[in-house]
């Protein structure tokens, strides 16, 4: 990334904002804006996330508020009610609370002397759901939106739950939250307040994960602050960004061809990062981006930012399996609208072992009805990667043929001649089942001459969710059903001499929590097919309107690493009594925040279990540390969430710790039984 030090504006920063709640409690706000907004305002731009701006997101956004507010915006970084320096408690996750505190922050900015009374929000993850959801609610001055890596639908495809399939990430993301939702405040920000209000988010934790077990159906919880279900809420221009390798790879399609509103969508091979930020490469210029869709928007300028395709992605090319890239070959397509009149869904019947090419299409027969069975091992899933990859390698897929080993797989001839994807492929499948609850997950693989095998998209599908309502509908074994299981968006090249691959199992732990039971599915030739979003190799690139520039942000804060971060991402195999574990270590060491002088550390810890076939054998666990240390100020959160099952309930076990120095000072333990709901 290019540092940036001149900009068109000299700025201010103000490290420590009140902005007061009409319930009395106070949010803390970080704000840089142009040093001339004394005496001409400007638009507001806001980031507004719970992951403490004095420290743990410090260095990110001082690469990117700085570089708008150089550009002549007051950039404005507020933490939720409970995090950080703001009071109150934060307890779960996208609250009406919450929602009508951003409201109020945006009313509030826009009657600043500084501010010309038009606002933005822009962020990512959840700052992309924050900026989302409250465009939904139509606050006054909100003119457009800046998001990357969200979701529109918050219980089809976020991290909690896929196809109805319940994910491992609805406990690894809860064990995120419990910890950063127990963190303290920095007493060099707000005095000797620091310990009530630390003991305040004390008393009010609970390990997060105990809500979203309540809420294993597309209910009201589900429901709230989830855009799809009135996509005409939205109202303002709405920028919307992801990748490849996110979990978040669907929403922005989805957002081109439902709303109707100015709107623009960028997808690379990215991981959960900003596109200036992405991992994989290639990273891009995505703040001069973002400059220019404020500049339209919020100042009014005629720079033709909306000119040019609405949707430009990265197709990406053949590469081997690795659990981790630098880059990945390429190269950017446009589309002119979404859903593309270019794209054609192309379905390939399946035969025993075989997916329907066209060039074979002529004279394929199959006996009618004629089952393929497969009833996977508890091993198929191991080398899945994270259901969103942060680049924290090893966290994605690795060669699937191991997996394969326990999944029904169709091959395609070797191709003549390069196919290429973009979009959702679906399998339209004709089954029955041994079980009535029963999981399906379908891989899409790009397989090399060698045999190498590259994953290059997923779904899972819960067939007692199978209508898509979230409602259940258990299985009566052995009768046909219909289903299709939508796979995850992708751009993806398959060249000549490699083959497409297709494989289904009825286990994908840990990505996805296996059913109670073991299940024999049986698929039926001659009514099962894949669906493939085909994008005709002849069709133009339709180029970017513009190249894009080199990423470039200004000059991140200074730190220092006290003590070296650990990744570690490990399959362990016990061949005596057939347990086994994926354990990952996600530990940033300690760092100092050289302007501040503040130490922190923050180690994270998960284990997943399983003991042969046993499928109530499974189990995640989840542990946090977090430490914040300045002279004789020494104070650390422990948390420790164990979930386990058997096949009518879950199990969850938990404990939270607080500390000052070695003395702990706040000890609580949960243990709770939540029925399973078909699951």
């Amino acid at each position: 990334m290019r540092h940036v030090d001149h900009l068109p504006y000299a700025t201010k920063e103000e490290e420590h904002v009140v902005i007061p709640m009409s319930d009395g409690v106070r949010l803390s706000a970080r704000v840089w804006r142009p040093t001339s907004s004394d005496d001409t305002p400007v638009p507001a731009v806001l980031e507004y996330i719970p992951y403490r701006k004095r420290d743990l997101s410090s260095q990110r956004d001082s690469m990117h508020h700085p570089y708008i507010a150089g550009h002549g915006y007051a950039c404005v970084r507020v933490d939720l009610r409970g995090t950080g320096e703001s009071e109150g408690v934060l307890t779960d996750e996208y609250v009406e609370q919450e929602q009508t505190d951003a409201e109020e922050v945006l009313a509030w900015l826009a009657e600043q002397p500084w501010c010309d009374g038009a606002t933005g929000m822009m962020g990512i993850s959840w700052g992309a759901f924050a900026a989302l959801q409250v465009a939904a609610r139509r606050p006054e001055s909100l003119r457009a939106i800046v998001i990357s890596s969200f979701t529109d639908d918050r219980y089809a495809d976020d991290m909690h739950y896929m196809g109805g399939a319940m994910l491992s990430d609805n406990l690894a993301e809860a064990g995120t939250m419990f910890a950063y939702a127990t963190c303290p405040p920095d007493p060099a920000v707000v005095g000797e307040r620091w310990r009530d209000m630390w003991h305040e988010r004390l008393d009010a934790a609970k390990p997060w994960v105990l809500e979203w077990l309540r809420h294993q159906r597309r209910d009201d919880y589900w429901r709230h602050a989830s855009v799809c279900e009135n996509y005409r809420d939205v109202r303002c221009p709405v920028l919307a960004s992801s990748g490849w390798a996110d979990g978040y790879s669907n929403a922005v399609t989805r957002l081109l061809g439902n709303l109707d509103v100015p709107r623009k969508g960028l997808i690379g091979p990215w991981s959960h990062k900003y596109p200036h930020l992405g991992e994989p490469g290639p990273a891009i210029g995505y703040l001069q981006e973002v400059v220019r869709w404020w500049d339209h928007w919020l100042k009014g300028e005629d720079n033709g930012v909306m000119d040019g395709p609405m949707l430009q992605t990265w197709m990406q090319e053949s590469v081997p399996p690795s659990t981790s890239y630098e880059e990945r070959p390429g190269r950017w397509v446009a589309e002119p609208e979404w859903p593309s009149p270019h794209i054609t869904e192309v379905s390939h019947p399946l035969r025993r072992h075989r997916i329907v090419m066209a060039q074979d299409a002529e004279g394929d027969a199959a006996a009618e009805g004629e089952a393929m069975t497969v009833q996977s091992p508890l091993s198929v899933g191991q080398f899945g990667g994270k259901w969103a990859s942060y680049n924290a390698p090893p966290d994605l897929p690795y060669d699937q043929r191991e997996e394969d080993g326990g999944s029904l797989v169709f091959d395609s001839p070797e191709l003549t001649e390069t196919v290429e994807i973009l979009g959702s492929p679906a399998v339209e499948l004709d089954l029955s089942v041994s079980e009535p609850v029963a999981t399906v997950a379908a891989r899409l693989s790009d397989v090399a001459p060698d045999g190498s095998a590259t994953r290059v998209t997923y779904g899972v599908l819960n067939l007692t969710r199978r209508d898509g309502t979230g409602e259940p509908e258990p299985l009566e074994p052995g009768r046909r059903y219909r289903a299709t299981l939508q796979l995850n968006g992708v751009a993806q090249s398959f060249p000549p001499g490699h083959r497409i691959r297709l494989s289904l199992s009825t286990s994908y732990w840990p990505l996805a929590w296996p059913p109670p039971r073991p299940t024999l599915l049986s698929l039926y030739e001659g009514s099962s097919a894949l669906r493939l979003p085909v994008r005709p190799t002849a069709e133009p690139d339709g180029a970017p309107r513009r190249p894009f520039g080199e990423p470039e942000g200004t000059r991140p804060l200074a730190t220092t690493q006290i003590t070296p971060p650990d990744q570690r991402w490990e399959v362990k195999r016990d061949l005596i009594g057939y347990d086994w574990a994926l354990e990952i270590v996600k530990d940033r060491g300690t760092v100092r925040y050289d302007e501040i002088g503040l130490d922190v550390g923050c180690r994270a810890y998960e284990r997943y279990t399983a003991t042969g076939d046993d499928f109530t054998s499974v189990g995640g666990e989840t542990d946090w540390t977090m430490r914040f240390q300045r002279g004789d100020w020494d104070v650390h959160v422990r948390t420790r969430t164990v979930m386990t099952c058997d096949e009518d309930n879950f199990f969850v076990n938990a404990t939270l710790d607080g500390y000052e120095g070695e003395r702990r000072v706040f000890s609580r333990t949960w243990n709770e039984t939540l029925p399973r709901d078909w699951l």
